[in-house]
């Protein structure tokens, strides 16, 4: 360690010195003074100013150079890191106690506004002239319907379009026959006409058909939200697995979150020994990433996902997660949570290749002897993913330690990394189950309602902190604000942490209010959502929970027509409480 003071003690008695000398010399030209002289005591004068401030200057920068302690990157995170963890896209849902953004959050909305969508008149109207007699016409009442015929499909297009006035038509499947002989079943694929994320929802519905002694046909009903089930199965190839072809891949060349679709989120496998001992993999282990926050999670997960992109290996990958009690109501760590309860397990494994470790592991442990397969292993978080690109051997595995911070994932693409690995954000979506509830939410409010988020809880009691969260977020103070922002009748959902919704039963004077709960019936034990995650979770039943709710609560708030925040909108106090405003938390 240099001692800065000794350092400072001699540079001041350089400049004494120094200027000691200088003066010594001033006062020998000044005593032979003669008027020819002045020009050379003017330009001695300047040169000896020039030399003062030149010693200054190198003395300065000693002085600097010597006390500089550079910051250790190890111990200062990323500034990204800290924008990721209070990202300040809006005035409430953006701490850690609510949904993270993954990649569809990333892609510009207006990404599918040049594909085409279906309007009444864009509907063929049947050209062939009806020459079928009354009394044929009237022999034909009563029989099953042709779900088949063009003008069966025609009517049904029609109505569905003339009834779901808030959405975009891009695409109709063929009606197939429904429940009985006058229904039938049809699939869409739409985009809610307010809609601020870039993606695509999937509709089936029953659709009960009347025939008239005319010989025309009519929509007597349409049914709820995917009612229309014998719609939704997919075509099987030659080997008997559904296609992967998605309609929307043929309009956008890049690939849309598609809300509705029959997921596929097993786990892939190694298909051969022969192929497993030829590829290549990453592993990160340990880390005390394990029960943060979900923000931290997943920052630190794209950061091994961009290194084992980098490096052209596969990424070897834990399903299992444990949720901080900061997500859940028992405010208890939670393990056992499956990845693909929150995010879009069939996205990434189509989009990357990536390998459920206990696959991993038992494939290694069958053949790594016997392929004389070798493991690199890596200890510390400063060796740069471009020290590792020239390893040959099958398995790198990074092994973090037990102090944190320094064993985050995420320390792996700090530095000089930051701008040589990416994170593949367009890789991670969300479940496209939990998306498929927001959609159904959606679709019985017909894509057609107002949002508002209301943050009490804990904040309003603290009066220190938020003196005026409680007050301004009563049900009288909500009536007066609203009023200038959502107008009278609309349907207005609320997303909000107060636990007793009756709480704001005086709204329902001007609005028709709806909440999370309200929606029970789409995850309870008679939902697809149970059933599904069940399976998932080798046959025991899933807790929806705090996250779940969290997540769902946001995303049915964000595609609210008008859209109004707590922190923003509502109330005179900040976010993160008194004195705290600022374009961060404000």
């Amino acid at each position: 360690m240099i001692d800065t003071n000794a350092v400072a003690l001699h540079a001041k008695r350089v400049f004494l010195k120094f200027s000691t000398m200088v003066g010594r010399n001033q006062l020998l030209q000044s005593g032979g003074f003669r008027p020819e002289q002045l020009g050379q005591n003017a330009l001695a004068q300047i040169r000896n100013l020039g030399f003062t401030i030149f010693v200054l200057g190198v003395l300065i920068f000693t002085i600097i150079a010597a006390t500089y302690e550079p910051e250790d990157p190890l111990f200062h995170p990323s500034t990204k890191i800290t924008t990721f963890l209070t990202s300040t896209s809006n005035a409430t849902f953006k701490s850690d106690d609510t949904v993270v953004k993954t990649g569809e959050d990333f892609m510009a909305a207006n990404q599918t506004a040049f594909a085409t969508f279906i309007n009444v008149t864009d509907v063929v109207e049947d050209a062939t002239p009806v020459t079928t007699t009354s009394l044929e016409c009237e022999a034909e009442v009563g029989k099953p319907i042709d779900c088949t015929d063009q003008e069966v499909f025609h009517v049904m297009m029609k109505a569905a379009i003339e009834q779901f006035m808030d959405i975009h038509f891009y695409r109709f499947g063929k009606p197939v026959r429904g429940s009985d002989e006058t229904s039938c079943h049809m699939a869409w694929r739409f985009r809610p006409k307010e809609g601020k994320a870039a993606a695509f929802y999937k509709d089936y519905r029953s659709f009960e058909i009347s025939r008239s002694e005319n010989c025309t046909f009519s929509v007597v009903r349409i049914g709820e939200y995917h009612s229309g089930g014998n719609a939704r199965k997919r075509k099987k190839n030659h080997k008997g697995e559904f296609e992967k072809k998605l309609p929307t891949q043929e309009l956008h060349p890049v690939a849309l979150p598609e809300v509705g679709e029959t997921v596929n989120d097993s786990l892939p496998v190694v298909e051969s020994e022969h192929s497993f001992s030829q590829g290549r993999y990453l592993v990160y282990q340990g880390g005390g990433d394990r029960c943060k926050s979900m923000q931290q999670y997943l920052w630190s997960f794209m950061c091994a996902l961009g290194e084992a992109q980098y490096l052209n290996r596969t990424l070897v990958m834990e399903l299992s997660l444990c949720l901080s009690s900061i997500h859940m109501s028992s405010q208890q760590d939670e393990e056992g949570k499956d990845f693909r309860f929150y995010f879009d397990f069939e996205h990434l494994k189509e989009s990357a290749s990536v390998l459920d470790h206990v696959q991993f592991w038992t494939d290694w442990t069958k053949w790594h002897q016997k392929d004389g397969l070798s493991l690199h292993l890596v200890e510390d978080v400063r060796v740069t993913p471009m020290k590792l690109a020239g390893v040959k051997d099958t398995l790198i595995m990074r092994k973090f330690g037990t102090v944190e911070p320094d064993n985050y994932w995420y320390r792996v693409c700090e530095g000089e990394t930051e701008s040589v690995v990416q994170r593949p954000w367009h890789l991670v979506w969300k479940s496209k189950r939990l998306m498929d509830i927001v959609s159904a939410i959606a679709s019985r409010l017909n894509w057609d309602f107002d949002s508002v988020h209301i943050v009490r809880g804990e904040k309003a009691k603290n009066k220190e902190l938020w003196p005026n969260l409680d007050a301004d977020t009563s049900p009288g103070a909500l009536l007066s604000t609203l009023s200038s922002k959502i107008d009278d009748g609309r349907n207005l959902y609320i997303a909000t942490d107060e636990a007793d919704t009756s709480f704001f039963d005086p709204l329902k004077d001007k609005y028709s209010t709806h909440f999370l709960d309200e929606y029970k019936d789409l995850w309870d034990q008679n939902s697809e959502w149970y059933g599904d995650t069940m399976k998932l979770n080798n046959g025991v039943p899933v807790e929806f929970d705090g996250y779940m709710r969290s997540s769902v609560d946001t995303e049915v708030f964000f595609r609210g027509k008008k859209q109004v925040e707590t922190f923003s909108d509502l109330t005179r106090d900040c976010k993160d409480g008194v004195n705290s405003c600022s374009s961060a938390s404000s």
